[in-house]
Order: C-alpha cells, then structure tokens, then sequence
C-alpha cells in the first residue's frame, strides 16, 4: 500500500485517484476548486462516468479515499504525487502549463521528505524538466526527489475500465528508485509496463492520440468519397478493420472527432512540432478534415429542408460522445449554433448533459425525452450515438414529426429498416 496524492479532481484526476483506493492505496485527491471538494466529501459527483460513483462511495467508507483543497498537507501526508491539473489550449495551440508550475512550486515549499512527483496531466515533451527545475529552486536543500512521466489512456465512459485494464502502462523516469515505486504501485494491474525516459513518454501520449485522429479523419474523408461513388462506407470500414494491422477502432465515419482530448493534444503536438523545427502537415489535414466534416453534416441538413430558416429541428445527443456529460469540443454546439445564426427554432435532448448545457445554449428548448424532442420537427439529426437512442419508437416518431426526416451523424440505424416505415434517412458515407 502506498501513499498518494492527487492534485486535480476532473475526469484524469478523480477517476485515477478511485482507481488506486480500489487497488488498496490510501488516496487523497486535492483540488483547490473548494466548491467541488465540498460536494465530493458529499458523494456528489461533479462529472458523470458510469461507475464512478459507487467506486468513490466504497473506497471513501473504507477510508482509503479522502478530499481536501489543502494541498500541502497532502503532500506531507504522501510518498507519490500525481499531477494531474488542467492544461487548456492557448490561441497558438501550445498547452497553458500555469498550473503545472504553480502546483510544482507548492509541492517544492511543502515537501519536507522524499517524493515521486508524476505527471499524470498530457503536457508537451521537456515538460518534465522544467518540473525538475521549478521544484529544484523552490526546494529545501537536502530533500530528495524524482521527477516522472506516467501518461493517461483513459476513454470518458469507460474510464475506470481503461484504467484497471489498459493496453499498456507507461512510466518515464530517471532513476531506478522512481521507477521500482511506480512499478510496485501498478503491480496489481496486469499489463505491459513500458519503462522510458520522461521525454519519450510525454511524447508518446501525444503521438497516441494524433494518430488516433489521424484513423478518425482518415474514415471521414473515405466516406465522403463514398457519398461522391455510391459505396457504403460501413462495408468499407468493415473490410479496413478486419485487416490486423489496421484493426476496427476508430473506424466509425461521423461527425468527427470532439470531446477535450483529441482536438486539444493534436493542437498541442502540431504547436511542438513547429517550435522544434518540423512542419507536420499530415496532422494539420488531419485537422482540417475534422473541420471540414461538421460543415459537409451542416450542408446535408441544409440540402434537405431547402432552407433551415423558420424550420424546427430536433437534436438527440449534446455530449461529444456516449456515456459522458462532457461538452467540452463537442460537435453538437457548433452544429447547433449554425442552425440558430440560420434561424432554425431548435429542441434538444441528451441522457446526463442537459444541466451542463443549459448556460451554454439558451436559446433552445431542452426536452424531456427522445420522443418530446421530434414533436413537429421538420428534421431530427443525431449528433451522439447513446444506447438509448438505438431503440426509438419509430412508428411514434414518424406520427408526431412534421415530416419523417432523419439526419444520422453516427450511422446508428439501418436506412433500408426506416425507409421501409416512410422515413427520409441520410447518413455519413451511405
């Protein structure tokens, strides 16, 4: 059992922090937001990940879970220190590390013994050094230290499975003392445990998530040749993912990629490539064929109501993705805004991010399920693909809507089945 903090309670911070209570460490999560430190003492979660309320419930019973907004008594109290605080992207794409440094320089006046201090956050590669130094001339002399890199994987909506199953593990550290404590504390997870230096393993959060972008826009610019040639891009995906090398995930053609991580660490790794000296056009398509996929969506409701002023549309989804609240880059308020500036009158619905929603998009009417959101809508366009949206009354659906048009910006449902019940269906790629 080790001792642990972890400094940032958003979706990294609070679900790692669950995750080592579960594997029977003693945990404190700090996080100077004391508003949310109050509300997790009440067992009331600021974020909506399938599981994680139980998890922290059960761990905070058994004492080996704890919140407090004070950060140095955490780091008294600990022997591993997980960074794990924001790094929102500046105008030129680069990460603002304001919170690294501030957080590493009160780590450094606290610390009166020995600690690991890890970057749990995605930060650009050579962050780690400028950690190292921060903490150096803020330090108390004679207090040892390390500095290491242990990059996050984690999906919002299956976090607390990614964490406790992951493909790899990845640990970058300079000295055989930092990487015996990390390797001890994921020794219950059996996976494979890739030990670098902290400059590669910075560098390799990055480069997984670009090319996963990459895999994403690559789909969507496929299937809009196979709008322009008549083939199916389901069939085509099928027959790209079935080949080993190139493998089925992140193969569904849609809106394109959204949600804080992908669009975030493609910018940031564009941003340090240029400051090192490398022009990467690839990611810079990449990214303008995520752009490029949330006007084609636009256009294809425009094509179908002729003009989208003085018409109403439904929206099923507002989260970038299922089985999360989160908004954050979510395709659904760029789409939604469009359709406002058009002068579209618009009814929405989402299963968790509603509250969420409301101060951002006020001038839309939020439902109270699937079925209120197509009352006389000319159109209804689904922008998340949420399991409960899988199975819709479509004889319903079709009585109530002004007219039986569906825009499908997830490919959740088969055009000949909805055809046959007098559905208009368009989707991505079909």
């Amino acid at each position: 059992m080790y001792k642990i903090t972890i400094i940032g309670t958003g979706y990294v911070g609070l679900v790692t922090g669950a995750c080592f209570a579960e594997l029977g460490n003693n945990v404190i999560c700090v996080d100077n937001d004391t508003a949310k430190i109050k509300k997790l003492k009440s067992l009331k979660m600021p974020i909506y990940e399938p599981g994680l309320h139980e998890m922290v419930k059960r761990n905070v019973e058994k004492k080996r879970l704890s919140f407090t907004d004070s950060i140095q008594k955490a780091v008294q109290d600990s022997l591993v220190i997980f960074i794990a605080v924001g790094t929102p992207p500046q105008e030129d794409g680069g990460a603002d590390l304001t919170a690294i440094e501030n957080v590493a320089r009160t780590i450094a006046k606290t610390m009166r013994s020995y600690k690991v201090i890890v970057e749990k956050s995605t930060v650009p590669v050579e962050t780690g050094n400028w950690i190292e130094h921060t903490v150096k001339i803020n330090l108390k002399k004679g207090v040892g230290f390390d500095v290491a890199s242990n990059p996050e994987f984690l999906r919002e909506g299956s976090a607390i499975y990614d964490f406790l199953n992951p493909d790899r593990i990845v640990i970058g550290v300079s000295s055989k003392k930092a990487k015996d404590i990390l390797l001890n504390l994921y020794k219950p997870i059996k996976a494979p445990k890739i030990v670098t230096d902290i400059r590669s393993a910075e560098l390799i959060k990055h480069a997984s998530n670009s090319f996963l972008a990459t895999k994403i826009s690559f789909i969507n610019a496929v299937a809009r040749i196979c709008e322009f040639s008549g083939a199916d891009i389901l069939k085509v995906a099928e027959g790209l993912g079935l080949d080993r090398r190139i493998g089925r995930s992140f193969l569904d053609a849609g809106l394109g990629f959204g949600g804080f991580c992908l669009p975030k660490d493609l910018d940031a790794f564009i941003h340090i490539s240029d400051k090192l000296g490398y022009d990467f056009k690839l990611l810079k398509a990449v990214r303008e064929i995520n752009q490029d996929q949330i006007e084609g969506f636009i256009g294809k409701v425009r094509s179908a109501l002729w003009n989208i002023k003085d018409k109403q549309i439904g929206i099923l989804g507002l989260s970038f993705k299922a089985n999360t609240d989160d908004l954050r880059f979510a395709p659904s308020l760029v789409v939604i805004k469009r359709l406002l500036e058009e002068g579209a009158s618009v009814r929405v619905f989402d299963p968790q991010s509603m509250e969420k929603a409301k101060p951002i998009l006020k001038k839309v009417y939020y439902a109270k399920n699937a079925i209120d959101t197509a009352r006389d809508c000319d159109c209804l366009l689904i922008l998340t693909e949420w399991d409960e949206f899988k199975e819709l009354d479509f004889v319903r659906l079709k009585k109530i809507m002004k007219y039986p048009l569906i825009i499908d910006g997830r490919n959740m449902y088969d055009k000949a089945s909805l055809s046959k019940l007098g559905f208009t269906y368009i989707g991505i790629g079909r």
